[in-house]
Formats: structure tokens, sequence, C-alpha cells
């Protein structure tokens, strides 16, 4: 599928983006661009569980940027051919595999975006460094992707375990209790969700008393076993950690309540969600929960801005994964301008160390030694309904984590 977008309408001239660099070339004539154009691919899950907090919708933010880039630089922009690849990888990592090359290979991509699930991440990584291709990766959270599967042409942009581990973790063990029950899919980001998540609980003080990987994806939406479970433990979890997401985690979420499990004394900590999924739920079915999330599209003015643009096009609230492709896919066209190429080498030489302010990244940086994009994170609360005043703003930001908190140091594991 091929998408093609023309210049932004005047509503979109006003660019939320800072430029990776200065005005680049003056035009697009002679440059050195494969083909004289530049081709973006989303790779996601546009039909599966993961398909509200990213999906097709990503494929809008892409464009938006497009327009913006074109828009900020006219007829100096380094090209005004700028197209879009799209394909579902249906959170199968064989597809997403196949899909990959096929979009390097076939359909001329110089950078693939997006790539939730974890397992199907990686496999993209692998690729990416095969191809010698950009790949930024948004929508997963495995922190191999900056530990021993790094590669010079990926780049981790959004979030991960340690980031959601290091907040929502450290916060409910010291505010909620100190027993946990971890329930996670049982595949790499699960696995690993897991791992950061016990590590963050036992230096709060915490213990995890108990824990189960689901599977993964579950297609009967049953969660009802594990849940029993957690309830009939001795010693009896004051606190549920469920690190689905999207709509498996609604699932979750609905057997949690269901069950009446915080009545019976358990609290739940939600270890990855989205603005669409407490959309899905209500507020009054997760309201008092404290998470940690990458973006909010009502945090300030500029935040609201682009939420609002957004909402136009597609008749909803991005979600951090929407902003967060947007930010990306602009980065990525600035850096080719400042370069006046496409060449990969190129280009991540000029990204690596980047300091960066753009609608999604406050405070970021390009970190050069694992390509782990860092920025400031928030400790967030869902609102109790009577506190809505408007649709989709459910969340109350407690406080803004730093950067340099917010996400692990670079790992001994990454061999770039």
């Amino acid at each position: 599928m091929r998408r093609s977008v023309g210049v932004a309408a005047a509503s979109a001239a006003v660019v939320l983006a800072a430029g990776c660099g200065g005005g680049g070339p003056q035009s697009g004539g002679d440059q050195k661009l494969t083909g004289d154009k530049i081709v973006l691919g989303v790779l996601n899950d546009q039909s599966g569980a993961y398909s509200e907090l990213s999906g097709k919708n990503s494929v809008k933010a892409v464009e938006m940027a497009i327009a913006d880039f074109k828009a900020k630089h006219g007829d100096k922009a380094v090209t005004t051919d700028i197209t879009v690849e799209t394909a579902d990888h249906q959170n199968k990592p064989d597809v997403a595999n196949a899909k990959a090359q096929e979009m390097y290979d076939r359909k001329g991509v110089d950078l693939i975006l997006d790539v939730p699930t974890s397992s199907a991440a990686l496999k993209v990584a692998d690729v990416a460094k095969e191809k010698k291709k950009l790949y930024f990766n948004i929508g997963a959270a495995t922190t191999d992707l900056t530990g021993k599967s790094c590669n010079k042409y990926t780049f981790h942009y959004a979030y991960d375990t340690y980031m959601l581990a290091n907040g929502t973790g450290k916060t409910t063990t010291e505010q909620v209790g100190k027993n946990w029950y971890i329930l996670y899919p049982n595949y790499a980001f699960g696995q690993d969700m897991e791992k950061n998540f016990s590590a963050a609980i036992e230096k709060a003080g915490g213990k995890v008393v108990g824990k189960d990987g689901a599977p993964f994806p579950n297609t009967t939406g049953d969660y009802s076993s594990f849940l029993l479970k957690a309830s009939g433990m001795n010693p009896k979890p004051q606190v549920l950690g469920t690190m689905q997401a999207g709509a498996e985690l609604v699932n979750v979420v609905k057997q949690y309540n269901e069950f009446k499990l915080r009545e019976k004394g358990i609290g739940l900590a939600v270890g990855l969600m989205f603005i669409s999924d407490i959309h899905s739920l209500t507020p009054a079915a997760l309201a008092g929960t404290t998470y940690t999330d990458a973006w909010y599209w009502n945090f300030d003015q500029q935040n609201r801005e682009f939420a609002d643009r957004f909402q136009k096009e597609t008749g909803t609230r991005p979600s951090f994964a929407h902003a967060a492709n947007y930010s990306a896919a602009m980065q990525y066209l600035e850096a080719v301008q400042a370069a006046g190429t496409d060449d990969a080498d190129t280009v991540v030489k000029g990204l690596e160390g980047k300091e960066v302010s753009d609608v999604f990244l406050r405070n970021g940086k390009i970190r050069a030694e694992d390509h782990r994009v860092i920025h400031d994170a928030y400790l967030a609360q869902v609102k109790p309904q009577a506190d809505v005043t408007e649709p989709w703003d459910y969340v109350k930001v407690l406080k803004t984590i730093p950067a340099a908190e917010a996400f692990r140091a670079p790992s001994a594991d990454c061999k770039m």
C-alpha cells in the first residue's frame, strides 16, 4: 500500500517539531537521494491487539510529519517526493521479518517505523542490520533493542520496559503494597517486563510472591484462572501487576473488576497503558491507577495543539505511540535535510548524540552509545470519573521523571 502526501494546508504551517539541523540544501534537484525520493515505511499491527494504540493512525501521524516537513522547507526541501508504505505484521515475528525485507528490497523504503510486539521488533532489527537500512522502533518495549540486539541502524525511540518499571514498580511498591503477583504475556516483551518490574519491586523493598506467563496472543481473552489464583495465594499479594497491553490489557482489567479483586485487598498496577485503553475501559474501571506514560496529549499547550490537529484527521486523540511516530518521522526527515543525502551511514552519524526538543521529545537526546532515545517520562494517574471534564482527558500527571532518570544507562551488552 503506497500513500502520497501533499503540501500541508495552512493549518499545518505551524511546525511542531524542532529540526535536527539547519536549513539544509537549497533544492532537491542535485541531491544524493536514492531515486530522488524518500520512502518511509510503517510496519505495525493494523488488525489485532495493538491496532488501536498505534495501527493505521500511526500512518496518519507519519503523513502529518511529512506535510509539516514540506510546509517548513518549501522549495528548499531536499525533496518533495516523500511517500509512505504500510504493512500489517499481525504481531507475528516471521511476518514482520518478511514484510521488512520486502519494504527495504522491493519497495525502496529508507526508514521503517513503529513495529510493536517485541519479538517482531527484534526480527526487524536483524533485517535492518543486514540491509544497512534505518529502523526507528516506536511500539516495542524490550530493552534488548539497546542491549544484546543493538546495531548501528536501529534506534529505540519512545519507551522501554526499564522506563515503565522504574516509574510504576517503584511507586506502587512504596504507595500500594509490597507483595506482588505479576501476570505477563509469555513472549519477549512480557518476559522483559517481568524481569525489570521484579528488579524495581525488590529494589523498592517489595517482593514478587507469584508470577505467571499467559499465552500471547490470548485468543480466548480469558484470564480467570490466573486472577482466581492470585486471590487464593498465601502469602496474599497486595498488588496485581498486569503486563498485558492493548486489547489484552482491557480483558485483564475487566476480569479484575468482575472478580472484585480490589475489594479483596489486591490493588492494580498496569505495566503499560495507552490512552486508548482507558477510553475503552472508561476511567471508572481504572480510577486511581498509577502508571508510567511516555507522553500525554493534554500535558501542555504544545501537545494539545498537536492532539487537536490529529483528532481532526482521525476522529480520536493520539496515544504516545502516535506522537512518537510523528516525531520520529520528522527527525529522520530533518536529518536527511541536514545531510543532503539518504545514505544510511551518513544519516546515522548526524543523529548520534543529537539533542532534540519537539512535541514528543522533551529534553530528548539520541544516545550514540546504544541508540536509545531518552526523554522526560511521566508518572500519571487515572482520574475518577467525576473529575473528567472533557472526553479523553482521563489522566493527571503526578510528576515528570527527568530523561536521565527515566532510562537505564547504556548496557555493556550493546556492541554497536
